[in-house]
């Protein structure tokens, strides 16, 4: 679908908001009876949260008109409706990234259809590689802000006044109940969690040892492809968001070891029990929250 700007208010329309509007409405007629409120984002590893839905029924996403189709491996490419300790969620199974070569309006349209749908509470997930000296892969992080090295923004190009304002406050992107309600819940079901700055690159390379160092100059603790597109966009939209990053590699530099996409995946495989934990626990308070 690659949407391009530039042109004026009727190519936001004829690029974006009609195909949007075909798109949610194809969601609304497989999906009867009223949505959640509460989606949750699943990225590289973790796809396998959404099959353990109750009740669940899900569409491949290769099926719903205009929706961006992820190439990369360990996104199932799903929408999922069920529930998590008896409380409604919508669950998407993947995500697509900027470095696949969608244009970055394509790699936020799922999170506006979900803003469309009525998702208010919006909790994202990530596979990132630890900055922190004391981070280690496995290691749990309560996104409390970010830094954007990505190149780009989502609300680049006309603004669609219905959906938010042409400037967006960006002071408590996470939003700190959430984060509160994640350390609770975490507390609870005996899962460690660490809280910190999320920056984001755009990849797919990862990130060189210079790359790396100037980050943590900044002030990063983590790093990751892709979320924090996703978080301007539902901030934009009025939605709440909570972000919680997985630690599955040292960041360049940080340790000896060279970076693969398979050490990922196989260090989401080994923790996947707590992340599930984690998980569970903070949409189970953050869907009861009000």
């Amino acid at each position: 679908m690659a949407l391009k700007f530039g042109m004026g208010m009727r190519t936001l329309k004829q690029f974006m908001i009609n195909p949007m509007d075909e798109t949610v409405q194809f969601i609304q007629d497989r999906f009867t009876g009223p949505l959640p409120d509460t989606a949750l984002v699943l990225g590289s590893g973790f796809g396998e949260i959404g099959d353990g839905l109750e009740g669940s029924t899900a569409i491949q996403t290769v099926k719903i008109p205009h929706w961006p189709v992820s190439t990369v491996h360990g996104h199932r490419g799903r929408l999922v409706l069920g529930r998590i300790g008896g409380e409604p969620v919508l669950a998407l199974q993947g995500r697509v990234h900027y470095y696949e070569g969608y244009g970055i309006q394509d790699v936020v349209f799922p999170i506006r259809v979900l803003g469309r749908l009525g998702i208010r509470k919006l909790i994202l997930t990530n596979a990132a590689g630890g900055i922190r000296p004391d981070f280690r892969p496995g290691d749990l992080m309560l996104i409390t802000d970010h830094i954007n090295f990505m190149g780009t923004n989502p609300l680049i190009g006309p603004n669609e006044e219905t959906w938010g304002p042409r400037f967006p406050d960006m002071s408590t992107a996470y939003e700190p109940e959430y984060i509160a309600l994640a350390e609770a819940g975490a507390g609870e079901v005996g899962v460690k969690v660490q809280k910190g700055v999320l920056a984001g690159m755009c990849g797919p390379s990862y990130e060189t040892a210079a790359e790396i160092r100037m980050l943590k100059r900044l002030g990063a603790d983590a790093v990751t492809m892709s979320t924090i597109p996703e978080t301007i966009t539902a901030v934009h939209m009025g939605m709440r968001v909570l972000g919680i990053s997985f630690i599955s590699n040292f960041a360049t530099g940080v340790s000896s070891r060279r970076l693969s996409h398979n050490e990922v995946q196989d260090t989401a495989r080994k923790y996947h029990s707590s992340f599930k934990k984690l998980v569970q626990a903070a949409t189970q308070r953050i869907s009861r929250h009000s």
